[in-house]
């Protein structure tokens, strides 16, 4: 595709796909990749915005139930923010193989290009920012909060990408991911844009 000014190249917009656990640095990353100009969709904020704290103002049990038609929202604004051309990140964790391949297929449905990143972190780490987080959860739309039993159990859920699905490996540093999008976005001496 060319724009319609120029006759160079028009980027194909990319998705941030991430999957990671609570406490894996997933919303910094997202963060990081808003301030540089992607659009940042949270399943968190939106849940928070429509239901309140989860566990107070609507019960445990009913978390991934008030989520679907979340999720549905913020896949039909991916799929409009991909259209119009721009780049985002779902701040999302993505746990298993299906639920990632579905993501992947809207994101190229709408003519983007999905990029998946995996956040491994050992879940002492995560649990040390999880306790310090839940101190929050009253206020912070993503301090959601969790028991050290619940991150267990949540770990026994979790499916992290393998290597029949293409992923970068998060270092703990948005800036790597950020210079490795950059490098990928960059014109060949053609005038193509690498992918």
């Amino acid at each position: 595709m060319t724009g319609p000014d120029t006759g160079r190249p028009v980027p194909t917009p990319r998705a941030i796909l991430m999957s990671g656990l609570q406490g894996a640095g997933k919303t910094t990353l997202a963060r990081a990749l808003e301030k540089a100009g992607f659009r940042r969709l949270c399943p968190d904020e939106e849940m928070f915005r429509r239901y309140g704290h989860y566990g107070r103002d609507f019960p445990r049990g009913q978390f991934r139930i008030r989520e679907a038609p979340v999720l549905k929202d913020i896949s039909i604004e991916l799929e409009e923010l991909l259209a119009a051309g721009h780049d985002a990140v779902v701040d999302h964790g993505f746990w298993t193989p299906e639920e990632r391949a579905q993501w992947a297929a809207t994101v190229v449905e709408a003519g983007g290009e999905p990029i998946l990143i995996y956040l491994p972190l050992p879940h002492e780490v995560r649990w040390d920012r999880i306790r310090k987080r839940n101190a929050q959860s009253l206020i912070d739309a993503n301090s959601i909060e969790f028991s050290e039993e619940d991150l267990l159990r949540h770990a026994g859920r979790f499916s992290p990408p393998t290597a029949d699905e293409p992923h970068l490996v998060y270092d703990g540093n948005p800036d790597s991911v950020l210079a490795l999008l950059r490098r990928a976005k960059q014109p060949d001496a053609d005038g193509t844009v690498e992918h």
